[in-house]
């Protein structure tokens, strides 16, 4: 089981005109928006990285506002996260095996970072409802891709309540509030 104590989040990507054009944006932005502040009410650290924001964007207004409570975007230049040494060097403080993956686009830099991620000997959960592509069906042979390479499938609600473990307490009550 999960639990907070060994988890990271990493928002991979979701900046500037690309993210508005991912299959059900409005869903993904959603979806993301809980995952971020469930990260939160948990303690679990958050990670937040953008692809060459200088030529993309930045990161969508709605998920900024969430993140930049506890963190700063991280720019990189390779499709995989793990090529930035700002991000290994965050991971590696960290200390923590499993890796809450999100982000876009699910079969090029979500998936090069799960290959490079997992070849690190991390534990990589796909939360695959807060992941896009352009078209669903590049997300689900991005999603089938990382499945071959050991990744395990998950989606935000069951992360949550995973690391929640019970249904009592405020956290929990502040899960529902998210989720409903």
């Amino acid at each position: 089981m999960l639990t907070a104590k060994d988890s990271i989040l990493l928002i991979v990507d979701v900046q500037g005109q690309l993210a508005q054009i991912m299959n059900q944006t409005a869903q993904l932005h959603h979806n993301l928006s809980i995952l971020i502040s469930g990260a939160q009410l948990l303690d679990i650290p958050i990670i937040w990285i953008e692809q060459l924001p200088n030529k993309l964007g930045q990161t969508s207004p709605e998920l900024v506002r969430l993140l930049e409570k506890s963190t700063q975007p991280i720019a990189k230049s390779h499709f995989s996260a793990w090529q930035c040494q700002d991000i290994q060097t965050q991971l590696k403080q960290l200390n923590r095996p499993n890796v809450l993956l999100a982000g876009i686009e699910t079969h090029v830099c979500v998936y090069q970072s799960c290959q490079d991620l997992l070849d690190h000997d991390f534990k990589v959960h796909l939360v695959a409802d807060a992941t896009s592509s352009r078209s669903n069906d590049h997300k689900i042979l991005g999603i089938q891709m990382m499945m071959n390479l050991g990744a395990k499938l998950t989606n935000v609600e069951s992360t949550l309540f995973e690391i929640q473990h019970q249904a009592s307490g405020e956290t929990f009550k502040a899960l529902l509030k998210l989720i409903k």
